[in-house]
């Protein structure tokens, strides 16, 4: 029975979640390293460089809703069996369409958001290191990252995540704590960052007041009208853009989902957790520090002036971290930072095409092709991959000049606009038993549709450059209102209509809500299905390593290859397939393999030593928001 667990590469259940067989320490690193990526080193550090502190409640507030995803989210999702986050819509509501529809989005979301931002920066980075075309660049990661990506799966990905986090924080150590000393400790550091402006700045007559640091730099909660980072906004808005990203994104569940149990979930969890309240010492500091070497051309403050400086007229504050790297650390620890970078980006790039690959081969894929064999599920994960980095290398030049020149203010905006209303769906999902799939569904529609129109006209209209004489022509909902109040709005719209057309729809009976609920995760008996629903559902013993069917058969469908020859051996691999006999498993197996896919049983001793880990890096948290505060 072991060997069915084995993080194979020649099934859907060892390709995508890695056989569950992952332990919490390469399951929190996983977490870790596919959210520290290249993004991090170039836009947390990129704004931190550009407006102080505040940015640091991103990774702080992380925090929490880790520990809200082992210790709420991630037994329901393992009680109902689900492998992705559209799969467990389908369980909940029945039908099909909300399933679809979150795929799709979620494939949407991860070239605008995730993809392109991975290649730009980790492009940029290697651009001002080696001096070469930022497209070469660009070609160059996809071909390292898609050769052991595509062939790997989900296990390959977390190993590869262990290792990577350890280069992380070994690189990004040594630059936090060279950069501490060369600018004389955290006094001289708070002191020296106050007035960090380019001479530009300093010295003309014109308005370039934008090119100062922020009055309110070394605070975390910020002013709720005039704040770039209003702390009403980081309180309630950014809430559910980390829950999107943490608690109900296909990316971070799936590495909760590949643990051996739900001890091993909750751990990886929490060492996750802890690890990110360091994320302020190695990236924002960082790039606060750069700006106080590099102003003239980090704080660049007008268009003419920053395209000299980067290339870029919309600003130079992406720059912050490599130009630190570039100049401060000596050629030996520069190569450690680039294999920092490298494994850094890396692992976020496999994470995202493997997460996306699962969406599109599990949730979309066969709802069309409903008995397709496991090589040609394989094929079109591969080449879905393809496809998304196609579409996300085009997007790259609108990304960069959004939201003047600072990658991570765009990327939390586009987030606000789509994110809030797949974070209500799930938490109705999870907490109201009576939400219906027509009030989830049309709730959903109806928000997203409101989201998408400002997301629309972020791309349209500009803000006024730095010094400019211009009005501010955008439109109201643009100039006055910050994204993270847009997120908290479109949250509102979102839970009413859902609330209120659910109310008004026939809610699914209670025998169809057994595991798939906060309030049912216990339940011994599996959620009862129609017809329907049985036929679309795809069986958990469909897609184990052994390409059984539900009766007991070889699936009928799979591709016939003759044996023997180099093209044969090379399609096996590729495909993840063997030509070894399959062995053909009884009843009472295929339901000890269930069983152990949906246990969410943990030994007392092991859940109490996790509550106080999880108290303890809570706590913590908290403590370093007051002190910033």
């Amino acid at each position: 029975m072991k060997s069915m667990f084995r993080p194979n590469r020649n099934s859907t259940t060892g390709y995508f979640l890695a056989g569950k067989t992952m332990h919490w320490f390469p399951v929190g690193a996983s977490i870790f390293a596919s959210n520290v990526g290249a993004p991090m080193f170039i836009g947390l550090a990129g704004t931190a460089a550009a407006s102080g502190i505040a940015c640091a409640i991103y990774e702080w507030h992380a925090v929490f809703l880790l520990v809200l995803l082992g210790w709420v989210f991630v037994p329901v999702y393992v009680a109902s069996g689900c492998y992705t986050m559209p799969e467990y819509l389908k369980k909940r509501f029945g039908g099909v369409r909300l399933r679809i529809y979150l795929s799709v989005l979620t494939l949407f979301l991860y070239v605008l958001t995730r993809i392109s931002a991975e290649i730009y920066s980790g492009a940029l980075f290697m651009q001002r290191l080696l001096g070469w075309n930022l497209f070469a660049c660009v070609g160059i990661i996809l071909l390292v990252t898609a050769v052991y990506t595509v062939v790997g799966g989900l296990a390959a990905v977390i190993y590869t995540d262990t290792l990577q986090t350890i280069i992380l924080l070994i690189g990004s150590c040594i630059l936090f704590v060279t950069s501490m000393v060369d600018i004389g400790g955290w006094g001289a550091f708070v002191a020296r960052y106050k007035v960090a402006a380019s001479n530009q700045t300093l010295q003309a007559p014109m308005n370039y007041s934008c090119g100062l640091p922020r009055d309110d730099s070394f605070h975390i909660w910020r002013d709720p009208v005039n704040g770039d980072l209003p702390w009403t906004g980081t309180v309630f808005g950014l809430t559910m853009l980390g829950m999107w990203v943490w608690c109900t994104d296909q990316l971070m569940v799936q590495r909760c989902l590949s643990a051996k149990n739900m001890t091993h979930s909750k751990g990886g969890t929490v060492f996750a957790a802890g690890l990110k309240i360091f994320n302020f010492f190695l990236f924002i500091v960082p790039g606060m520090v750069s700006r106080i070497f590099f102003a003239d051309e980090i704080a660049c403050s007008d268009p003419v002036s920053c395209e000299e400086a980067c290339g870029n007229k919309a600003g130079c504050s992406n720059m912050a971290y490599p130009l630190l790297v570039l100049r401060k650390l000596p050629e030996g620890i520069r190569g450690v930072m680039l294999a920092a970078l490298l494994a850094a980006l890396m692992s976020s790039l496999t994470s995202i095409f493997n997460s996306a690959s699962t969406m599109m081969t599990l949730d979309l894929w066969q709802r069309f092709r409903k008995r397709a064999s496991q090589a040609e599920l394989m094929i079109v994960g591969r080449v879905s991959v393809v496809i998304l980095i196609a579409l996300s290398v085009v997007w790259i030049p609108i990304m960069e000049q959004s939201q003047g020149g600072q990658l991570w203010n765009y990327l939390q905006t586009v987030s606000a606009c789509v994110s809030p209303p797949l974070c209500c769906v799930f938490l109705l999902a999870l907490f109201w038993k009576r939400t219906t799939e027509a009030g989830a569904f049309w709730g959903l529609m109806l928000s997203t549709a409101v989201g998408l129109c400002r997301m629309v006209l972020e791309f349209v209209y500009s803000a006024p450059d730095c010094g400019s004489d211009d009005v501010d022509k955008r439109p109201t909902v643009l100039s006055k209102v910050n994204f993270l109040h847009f997120a908290i709005i479109i949250t509102v719209i979102s839970l009413i209509s859902s609330v209120v057309i659910s109310l008004f729809t026939e809610p699914r009976a209670p025998e169809k809500l057994h595991r798939v609920t906060w309030w049912t995760r216990h339940d011994k008996e599996d959620a009862e299905e129609t017809d329907s629903e049985s036929e679309d559902e795809t069986e958990l013993e469909d897609i184990n390593k052994d390409g059984i069917t539900s009766n007991g058969t070889d699936n009928e469908v799979n591709l016939k290859q003759p044996h023997g020859g180099c093209c044969h051996a090379f399609y096996n691999w590729v495909c993840g397939q063997t030509d070894q006999p399959k062995p053909k498993l009884t009843r009472e197996e295929r339901v000890l393999i269930k069983q152990k896919m949906t246990d969410i049983e943990e030994s007392p001793s092991a859940s109490k030593l996790l509550n106080i880990l999880a108290i303890i890096v809570c706590v913590a948290t908290v403590f370093l928001l007051g002190f910033f505060a």
